[in-house]
Protein backbone atom coordinates (compact mmCIF):
# COMPACT_ATOMS: atom_id res chain seq x y z
CA UNK A 1 0.00 0.00 0.00
CA UNK A 2 1.23 3.18 -0.82
CA UNK A 3 0.33 6.85 1.17
CA UNK A 4 1.44 10.18 -0.38
CA UNK A 5 2.42 12.47 1.87
CA UNK A 6 0.96 16.02 0.64
CA UNK A 7 3.46 17.94 2.76
CA UNK A 8 6.26 19.48 2.04
CA UNK A 9 7.66 20.98 -1.67
CA UNK A 10 9.17 17.74 -2.84
CA UNK A 11 7.60 16.98 -5.99
CA UNK A 12 5.07 14.18 -5.96
CA UNK A 13 6.62 12.09 -8.76
CA UNK A 14 9.76 12.03 -6.23
CA UNK A 15 7.29 10.99 -3.57
CA UNK A 16 6.02 8.07 -5.62
CA UNK A 17 9.72 7.21 -6.77
CA UNK A 18 11.27 7.59 -2.76
CA UNK A 19 8.51 5.11 -1.51
CA UNK A 20 8.83 2.83 -3.70
CA UNK A 21 12.59 2.83 -3.76
CA UNK A 22 12.79 2.17 -0.25
CA UNK A 23 10.61 -0.47 0.27
CA UNK A 24 12.19 -2.33 -2.35
CA UNK A 25 15.72 -2.18 -0.55
CA UNK A 26 13.99 -2.56 2.57
CA UNK A 27 12.60 -6.04 1.42
CA UNK A 28 9.33 -4.98 1.90
CA UNK A 29 8.32 -5.35 -1.48
CA UNK A 30 10.23 -8.59 -2.28
CA UNK A 31 11.32 -9.32 -5.93
CA UNK A 32 9.14 -10.38 -8.27
CA UNK A 33 6.51 -8.25 -7.12
CA UNK A 34 4.24 -6.61 -9.22
CA UNK A 35 3.41 -3.30 -9.13
CA UNK A 36 -0.10 -1.41 -9.44
CA UNK A 37 -0.54 -0.78 -12.84
CA UNK A 38 0.15 3.18 -13.92
CA UNK A 39 -3.96 3.88 -14.02
CA UNK A 40 -5.20 1.67 -10.81
CA UNK A 41 -1.76 3.35 -8.67
CA UNK A 42 -2.94 7.12 -10.05
CA UNK A 43 -6.51 6.51 -8.91
CA UNK A 44 -5.39 5.36 -5.96
CA UNK A 45 -3.12 8.10 -5.17
CA UNK A 46 -5.67 10.85 -6.54
CA UNK A 47 -2.28 11.93 -8.87
CA UNK A 48 -2.16 12.01 -12.83
CA UNK A 49 -1.44 9.47 -14.87
CA UNK A 50 1.95 11.20 -15.93
CA UNK A 51 3.17 11.69 -12.27
CA UNK A 52 3.02 7.85 -11.67
CA UNK A 53 4.56 7.19 -14.77
CA UNK A 54 7.61 9.29 -14.47
CA UNK A 55 8.01 7.67 -11.37
CA UNK A 56 8.06 4.45 -13.21
CA UNK A 57 10.63 5.37 -15.73
CA UNK A 58 13.01 6.60 -13.00
CA UNK A 59 13.00 3.23 -11.60
CA UNK A 60 13.12 1.33 -14.49
CA UNK A 61 16.09 3.74 -15.44
CA UNK A 62 18.00 2.96 -12.35
CA UNK A 63 17.08 -0.84 -12.01
CA UNK A 64 14.73 -1.20 -9.61
CA UNK A 65 11.87 -2.76 -11.30
CA UNK A 66 11.68 -4.62 -14.77
CA UNK A 67 8.62 -4.68 -17.44
CA UNK A 68 6.85 -7.54 -18.74
CA UNK A 69 5.42 -6.96 -22.19
CA UNK A 70 1.59 -6.49 -21.56
CA UNK A 71 2.10 -7.64 -17.92
CA UNK A 72 3.44 -4.62 -16.39
CA UNK A 73 5.94 -3.66 -13.84
CA UNK A 74 7.76 -5.79 -12.00
CA UNK A 75 10.30 -5.67 -9.00
CA UNK A 76 13.59 -6.94 -9.62
CA UNK A 77 16.28 -9.12 -8.13
CA UNK A 78 18.53 -7.45 -5.78
CA UNK A 79 20.95 -9.30 -3.60
CA UNK A 80 20.48 -8.80 -0.11
CA UNK A 81 23.89 -8.39 0.54
CA UNK A 82 24.73 -5.66 -1.74
CA UNK A 83 21.32 -3.67 -0.69
CA UNK A 84 22.29 -0.30 0.42
CA UNK A 85 20.44 1.22 3.74
CA UNK A 86 17.45 3.04 1.98
CA UNK A 87 17.29 6.94 2.70
CA UNK A 88 15.14 8.92 4.98
CA UNK A 89 12.45 10.85 3.78
CA UNK A 90 13.72 13.54 2.12
CA UNK A 91 13.40 17.08 4.64
CA UNK A 92 13.56 14.54 7.42
CA UNK A 93 17.24 15.56 8.10
CA UNK A 94 16.54 18.94 7.50
CA UNK A 95 13.62 19.40 10.12
CA UNK A 96 15.93 17.82 12.77
CA UNK A 97 18.87 19.87 11.95
CA UNK A 98 16.96 23.05 12.11
CA UNK A 99 15.00 21.85 15.49
CA UNK A 100 18.43 21.38 16.68
CA UNK A 101 20.02 24.73 16.25
CA UNK A 102 19.39 26.83 19.57
CA UNK A 103 18.27 30.46 19.58
CA UNK A 104 19.63 32.96 21.88
CA UNK A 105 18.33 36.42 23.23
CA UNK A 106 22.00 37.65 23.33
CA UNK A 107 24.81 36.94 20.87
CA UNK A 108 28.17 37.12 22.13
CA UNK A 109 29.65 35.74 19.03
CA UNK A 110 33.22 37.29 17.83
CA UNK A 111 32.37 37.34 14.46
CA UNK A 112 28.90 38.82 14.07
CA UNK A 113 28.52 42.27 12.22
CA UNK A 114 26.18 44.85 13.00
CA UNK A 115 22.59 43.74 11.54
CA UNK A 116 21.58 46.16 8.99
CA UNK A 117 25.18 47.87 7.75
CA UNK A 118 25.74 46.39 4.62
CA UNK A 119 24.89 48.97 2.20
CA UNK A 120 22.33 47.06 0.36
CA UNK A 121 20.32 49.82 -2.01
CA UNK A 122 23.01 50.88 -3.09
CA UNK A 123 24.90 47.76 -3.86
CA UNK A 124 21.53 46.86 -6.06
CA UNK A 125 22.28 49.46 -7.74
CA UNK A 126 26.08 48.96 -8.62
CA UNK A 127 25.32 45.42 -9.24
CA UNK A 128 22.64 46.59 -11.70
CA UNK A 129 24.82 49.02 -13.12
CA UNK A 130 27.52 46.56 -13.80
CA UNK A 131 25.26 44.40 -16.05
CA UNK A 132 23.96 47.12 -18.17
CA UNK A 133 27.61 48.16 -18.73
CA UNK A 134 29.40 45.58 -20.31
CA UNK A 135 27.24 42.41 -20.76
CA UNK A 136 30.24 41.26 -22.63
CA UNK A 137 31.97 39.70 -19.52
CA UNK A 138 29.39 37.17 -18.91
CA UNK A 139 30.71 35.44 -21.82
CA UNK A 140 33.84 34.79 -20.22
CA UNK A 141 35.47 33.53 -16.89
CA UNK A 142 37.02 36.54 -16.32
CA UNK A 143 41.24 36.85 -15.13
CA UNK A 144 42.46 33.81 -13.11
CA UNK A 145 44.05 36.40 -9.91
CA UNK A 146 40.63 38.28 -10.11
CA UNK A 147 39.75 41.44 -11.99
CA UNK A 148 42.15 43.86 -13.28
CA UNK A 149 40.59 46.94 -12.13
CA UNK A 150 39.71 45.89 -8.28
CA UNK A 151 42.83 44.52 -8.04
CA UNK A 152 44.52 48.22 -8.85
CA UNK A 153 41.54 49.85 -6.49
CA UNK A 154 42.77 47.21 -3.75
CA UNK A 155 46.61 48.26 -4.56
CA UNK A 156 45.96 52.22 -4.12
CA UNK A 157 43.72 51.13 -0.72
CA UNK A 158 46.76 49.24 0.93
CA UNK A 159 49.26 51.35 -0.22
CA UNK A 160 47.32 54.83 1.38
CA UNK A 161 45.43 53.16 4.49
CA UNK A 162 48.27 49.96 5.63
CA UNK A 163 51.50 51.28 3.93
CA UNK A 164 51.71 47.96 1.71
CA UNK A 165 53.90 48.34 -1.04
CA UNK A 166 52.80 46.36 -3.80
CA UNK A 167 51.68 45.91 -7.36
CA UNK A 168 48.24 44.93 -8.84
CA UNK A 169 49.83 42.10 -10.72
CA UNK A 170 51.17 40.94 -7.09
CA UNK A 171 47.45 40.61 -5.70
CA UNK A 172 44.77 37.52 -6.41
CA UNK A 173 41.51 37.64 -5.58
CA UNK A 174 40.15 34.89 -3.15
CA UNK A 175 36.95 33.64 -1.70
CA UNK A 176 37.93 33.99 1.97
CA UNK A 177 40.79 33.63 4.11
CA UNK A 178 40.27 29.81 3.91
CA UNK A 179 40.62 30.08 -0.24
CA UNK A 180 43.54 31.87 0.20
CA UNK A 181 45.49 29.63 2.37
CA UNK A 182 44.44 26.73 -0.04
CA UNK A 183 45.86 28.55 -2.78
CA UNK A 184 48.81 29.30 -0.72
CA UNK A 185 49.83 25.74 1.25
CA UNK A 186 50.97 24.24 -2.46
CA UNK A 187 52.86 26.79 -3.17
CA UNK A 188 55.03 26.61 -0.07
CA UNK A 189 55.01 22.75 -0.54
CA UNK A 190 57.93 22.64 -2.59
CA UNK A 191 60.18 24.55 -0.10
CA UNK A 192 58.64 24.42 3.19
CA UNK A 193 57.01 21.45 5.19
CA UNK A 194 56.16 22.80 8.80
CA UNK A 195 53.84 25.76 9.54
CA UNK A 196 54.30 27.87 12.94
CA UNK A 197 51.17 29.04 14.37
CA UNK A 198 50.88 31.37 17.12
CA UNK A 199 49.05 30.07 20.35
CA UNK A 200 46.30 30.94 20.94
CA UNK A 201 45.40 31.70 17.00
CA UNK A 202 43.20 30.78 14.39
CA UNK A 203 42.17 27.73 13.71
CA UNK A 204 41.56 27.90 10.22
CA UNK A 205 45.05 27.95 9.12
CA UNK A 206 45.63 25.02 11.22
CA UNK A 207 43.03 22.88 9.31
CA UNK A 208 44.24 24.23 5.80
CA UNK A 209 47.88 23.35 6.17
CA UNK A 210 47.64 20.52 8.40
CA UNK A 211 45.37 19.21 4.79
CA UNK A 212 48.12 20.13 2.90
CA UNK A 213 50.22 17.66 5.12
CA UNK A 214 52.12 20.69 6.70
CA UNK A 215 53.41 19.49 10.24
CA UNK A 216 51.78 22.03 13.14
CA UNK A 217 54.18 24.15 15.50
CA UNK A 218 52.84 26.14 18.03
CA UNK A 219 54.51 29.56 19.04
CA UNK A 220 53.34 31.26 22.22
CA UNK A 221 51.70 34.88 22.14
CA UNK A 222 53.00 37.19 24.98
CA UNK A 223 51.98 40.90 25.46
CA UNK A 224 54.14 42.24 22.61
CA UNK A 225 52.99 39.08 20.48
CA UNK A 226 54.44 36.21 19.08
CA UNK A 227 57.36 34.61 21.19
CA UNK A 228 60.64 34.60 18.12
CA UNK A 229 62.69 32.65 20.49
CA UNK A 230 59.71 29.74 20.69
CA UNK A 231 59.90 30.81 16.82
CA UNK A 232 63.38 29.54 16.45
CA UNK A 233 62.82 26.08 18.21
CA UNK A 234 60.43 24.82 16.25
CA UNK A 235 62.51 25.09 13.10
CA UNK A 236 59.64 25.91 10.87
CA UNK A 237 60.14 28.28 8.46
CA UNK A 238 56.63 29.36 7.53
CA UNK A 239 54.70 31.17 10.29
CA UNK A 240 51.47 32.24 10.28
CA UNK A 241 51.12 36.18 12.05
CA UNK A 242 48.34 38.85 13.15
CA UNK A 243 50.52 40.78 14.14
CA UNK A 244 48.64 44.55 14.00
CA UNK A 245 45.55 42.93 16.32
CA UNK A 246 46.72 39.05 17.49
CA UNK A 247 43.37 37.16 17.46
CA UNK A 248 42.59 36.70 19.56
CA UNK A 249 44.02 38.36 22.55
CA UNK A 250 44.46 41.79 20.98
CA UNK A 251 48.34 42.27 21.33
CA UNK A 252 49.87 44.44 19.09
CA UNK A 253 53.95 43.71 17.70
CA UNK A 254 55.76 46.69 18.28
CA UNK A 255 58.03 47.76 15.33
CA UNK A 256 61.50 45.85 17.10
CA UNK A 257 59.86 43.03 17.22
CA UNK A 258 58.79 42.83 13.29
CA UNK A 259 61.83 44.30 12.04
CA UNK A 260 63.59 40.87 13.79
CA UNK A 261 60.55 38.83 12.61
CA UNK A 262 61.33 39.76 9.09
CA UNK A 263 65.48 38.78 10.43
CA UNK A 264 64.24 35.16 11.32
CA UNK A 265 62.53 34.86 7.88
CA UNK A 266 65.79 36.15 5.48
CA UNK A 267 67.87 34.37 8.24
CA UNK A 268 66.54 30.60 7.61
CA UNK A 269 64.79 31.27 3.79
CA UNK A 270 61.62 31.70 5.65
CA UNK A 271 58.23 32.84 4.75
CA UNK A 272 55.69 34.98 7.14
CA UNK A 273 51.78 35.13 5.99
CA UNK A 274 50.37 38.43 7.74
CA UNK A 275 46.99 38.30 8.33
CA UNK A 276 45.79 41.94 8.61
CA UNK A 277 41.91 40.12 9.15
CA UNK A 278 40.44 44.16 11.01
CA UNK A 279 42.84 46.34 10.12
CA UNK A 280 40.46 48.94 9.97
CA UNK A 281 38.52 48.11 13.35
CA UNK A 282 41.14 50.41 15.54
CA UNK A 283 39.27 53.02 18.23
CA UNK A 284 42.12 54.84 19.66
CA UNK A 285 45.07 56.17 17.86
CA UNK A 286 46.50 55.69 14.54
CA UNK A 287 46.25 52.19 12.46
CA UNK A 288 49.30 49.99 12.94
CA UNK A 289 51.42 50.04 9.67
CA UNK A 290 51.26 46.46 7.97
CA UNK A 291 54.03 44.48 8.50
CA UNK A 292 54.79 43.86 5.06
CA UNK A 293 55.24 47.80 4.56
CA UNK A 294 58.95 47.17 6.13
CA UNK A 295 60.21 44.61 3.86
CA UNK A 296 58.28 44.42 0.58
CA UNK A 297 60.87 42.40 -1.51
CA UNK A 298 60.53 40.03 1.27
CA UNK A 299 59.08 36.85 1.72
CA UNK A 300 56.03 38.02 2.96
CA UNK A 301 52.53 36.89 2.17
CA UNK A 302 49.85 40.14 3.07
CA UNK A 303 45.87 38.63 3.46
CA UNK A 304 43.13 40.62 4.26
CA UNK A 305 39.32 40.52 3.73
CA UNK A 306 36.37 42.45 3.71
CA UNK A 307 34.18 40.26 5.50
CA UNK A 308 35.11 41.52 8.92
CA UNK A 309 33.76 45.18 7.86
CA UNK A 310 31.47 45.10 4.74
CA UNK A 311 30.36 41.16 4.41
CA UNK A 312 31.28 37.75 5.05
CA UNK A 313 28.82 36.40 2.98
CA UNK A 314 30.30 38.15 0.09
CA UNK A 315 33.62 36.13 0.27
CA UNK A 316 35.66 38.06 -1.14
CA UNK A 317 39.12 38.54 0.23
CA UNK A 318 42.73 39.10 -1.39
CA UNK A 319 46.26 38.83 -1.02
CA UNK A 320 49.51 39.84 -1.41
CA UNK A 321 52.33 37.48 -3.33
CA UNK A 322 55.85 38.17 -3.26
CA UNK A 323 57.64 38.30 -6.88
CA UNK A 324 59.48 35.07 -6.03
CA UNK A 325 55.89 33.09 -4.64
CA UNK A 326 54.08 34.69 -7.42
CA UNK A 327 56.20 32.81 -10.23
CA UNK A 328 54.84 29.50 -8.08
CA UNK A 329 51.64 30.53 -8.21
CA UNK A 330 51.40 30.87 -12.13
CA UNK A 331 53.31 28.05 -12.62
CA UNK A 332 51.07 25.58 -10.28
CA UNK A 333 47.54 27.29 -10.99
CA UNK A 334 47.74 28.47 -14.37
CA UNK A 335 44.47 26.11 -15.90
CA UNK A 336 42.67 27.35 -12.98
CA UNK A 337 39.91 30.02 -12.62
CA UNK A 338 39.25 32.33 -10.11
CA UNK A 339 36.39 31.21 -7.45
CA UNK A 340 34.75 34.64 -6.88
CA UNK A 341 31.85 36.02 -8.85
CA UNK A 342 33.41 38.34 -11.63
CA UNK A 343 29.64 40.40 -11.51
CA UNK A 344 30.34 40.98 -7.28
CA UNK A 345 34.27 41.77 -8.17
CA UNK A 346 32.78 44.66 -10.20
CA UNK A 347 30.39 45.60 -8.14
CA UNK A 348 33.02 45.68 -5.57
CA UNK A 349 35.44 47.52 -7.91
CA UNK A 350 32.69 50.58 -8.18
CA UNK A 351 32.34 50.63 -4.72
CA UNK A 352 35.79 51.24 -4.17
CA UNK A 353 36.62 53.85 -6.86
CA UNK A 354 33.34 56.38 -6.27
CA UNK A 355 34.79 56.23 -2.57
CA UNK A 356 31.91 54.32 -1.17
CA UNK A 357 34.31 51.78 0.37
CA UNK A 358 35.93 55.03 2.54
CA UNK A 359 32.91 56.40 3.93
CA UNK A 360 31.27 52.74 4.78
CA UNK A 361 34.90 52.47 6.77
CA UNK A 362 34.39 55.45 8.59
CA UNK A 363 30.85 54.43 9.31
CA UNK A 364 31.33 51.46 10.72
CA UNK A 365 34.37 52.33 12.53
CA UNK A 366 32.15 55.06 14.34
CA UNK A 367 29.41 52.47 14.92
CA UNK A 368 31.55 49.82 16.43
CA UNK A 369 33.43 51.79 18.27
CA UNK A 370 30.50 53.35 20.33
CA UNK A 371 29.64 49.26 20.84
CA UNK A 372 33.18 48.79 22.04
CA UNK A 373 32.89 51.53 24.53
CA UNK A 374 29.30 50.98 25.31
CA UNK A 375 30.64 46.93 26.20
CA UNK A 376 33.47 48.31 28.34
CA UNK A 377 31.30 50.68 30.54
CA UNK A 378 29.20 47.56 31.06
CA UNK A 379 31.64 45.19 31.95
CA UNK A 380 33.26 47.72 34.33
CA UNK A 381 29.78 48.76 35.83
CA UNK A 382 28.65 45.21 36.48
CA UNK A 383 31.67 42.92 36.88
CA UNK A 384 33.94 46.21 38.10
CA UNK A 385 37.50 44.76 39.66
CA UNK A 386 36.18 40.69 39.16
CA UNK A 387 37.58 40.65 35.92
CA UNK A 388 40.40 41.66 33.89
CA UNK A 389 39.67 42.57 30.11
CA UNK A 390 42.60 41.59 27.57
CA UNK A 391 42.59 43.09 23.89
CA UNK A 392 40.44 45.96 24.10
CA UNK A 393 41.03 48.79 21.52
CA UNK A 394 40.18 47.26 18.00
CA UNK A 395 38.74 44.64 16.33
CA UNK A 396 35.06 42.79 17.41
CA UNK A 397 35.67 41.44 20.76
CA UNK A 398 37.66 41.44 23.57
CA UNK A 399 38.65 38.86 25.94
CA UNK A 400 37.75 39.06 29.91
CA UNK A 401 39.48 36.97 32.69
CA UNK A 402 38.11 36.64 35.90
CA UNK A 403 39.41 37.06 38.86
CA UNK A 404 39.66 34.29 41.63
CA UNK A 405 36.80 32.49 39.77
CA UNK A 406 37.05 28.57 40.26
CA UNK A 407 34.44 27.87 37.37
CA UNK A 408 36.08 25.86 34.08
CA UNK A 409 35.22 27.59 30.51
CA UNK A 410 32.61 24.76 30.14
CA UNK A 411 31.07 25.18 33.13
CA UNK A 412 30.65 29.30 32.48
CA UNK A 413 29.51 28.53 28.69
CA UNK A 414 26.95 25.95 30.09
CA UNK A 415 25.36 28.81 32.35
CA UNK A 416 25.34 31.35 29.94
CA UNK A 417 23.54 28.71 27.46
CA UNK A 418 20.93 28.49 29.79
CA UNK A 419 20.16 32.20 30.35
CA UNK A 420 19.87 32.39 26.84
CA UNK A 421 23.53 34.10 26.15
CA UNK A 422 25.67 32.35 23.54
CA UNK A 423 29.31 32.71 23.45
CA UNK A 424 32.30 31.39 21.28
CA UNK A 425 34.94 29.21 23.22
CA UNK A 426 37.97 30.54 23.60
CA UNK A 427 39.83 27.27 23.82
CA UNK A 428 38.78 26.70 20.28
CA UNK A 429 41.65 29.05 19.47
CA UNK A 430 44.17 26.98 21.55
CA UNK A 431 46.08 23.84 19.90
CA UNK A 432 46.91 22.83 23.27
CA UNK A 433 44.90 22.92 26.28
CA UNK A 434 44.25 26.45 27.74
CA UNK A 435 45.87 26.53 30.77
CA UNK A 436 44.15 29.57 31.66
CA UNK A 437 39.87 28.22 32.61
CA UNK A 438 38.30 31.83 33.36
CA UNK A 439 38.90 33.47 30.20
CA UNK A 440 35.91 34.12 27.93
CA UNK A 441 35.76 36.20 24.54
CA UNK A 442 32.65 38.19 24.23
CA UNK A 443 31.92 39.56 20.84
CA UNK A 444 29.61 42.85 20.41
CA UNK A 445 29.53 43.52 17.01
CA UNK A 446 25.97 41.58 16.46
CA UNK A 447 24.49 43.64 19.17
CA UNK A 448 22.83 46.61 20.15
CA UNK A 449 24.14 48.65 22.77
CA UNK A 450 21.18 48.30 24.90
CA UNK A 451 21.29 44.41 24.60
CA UNK A 452 25.19 44.29 25.28
CA UNK A 453 24.57 46.53 28.40
CA UNK A 454 21.44 43.41 29.51
CA UNK A 455 23.48 40.39 28.07
CA UNK A 456 26.55 41.66 30.40
CA UNK A 457 24.37 42.10 33.18
CA UNK A 458 22.94 38.74 32.74
CA UNK A 459 26.26 37.19 32.52
CA UNK A 460 27.60 38.68 35.74
CA UNK A 461 23.69 37.06 37.39
CA UNK A 462 24.52 33.96 35.96
CA UNK A 463 28.11 33.41 37.06
CA UNK A 464 28.62 35.14 40.15
CA UNK A 465 25.03 35.78 41.58
CA UNK A 466 22.13 34.02 42.07
CA UNK A 467 19.59 33.93 38.92
CA UNK A 468 16.52 35.31 39.99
Amino acid sequence: MFILDGQGRQPLHNKIYNQIKNQILTGELPPTTKLPSIKNLSSELSVSRNTVEYAYQQLYAEGYIHSKPRSGYFVSAIDPEFRPAPLPQVGTSLKESSEDEKSFAFDFHPARLSPGSFPVNLWRKLYIDCLKDDQNHLASDGNQQGDFDLRCEIQRYLSRSRGVSCDPEQIVICSGLQDSLSILAPILKEDHSKLAVEDPGYFVPKAVFRNHSFSIATVSVNSDGLDLECLQNTKSTVVYVTPSHQFPLGYVMPVTKRLKLIDWAESVGGVIIEDDYDSELRYFGKPIPALQGLHPLGNIVYVGTFSKVLSPALRISYMVLPHRLLTVYRRLFSEYFTNVSLLEQRTLQKFMELGYWERHLRKMRTVYKEKHDALLQSIHRHFGTQVKIIGQGAGLHVVIELVDNPLSEEELIKRAVESEVRLFPLSRTFLHKNGNRSQIMIGFGGMSIEEIDRGIELLYRTWLQEVP
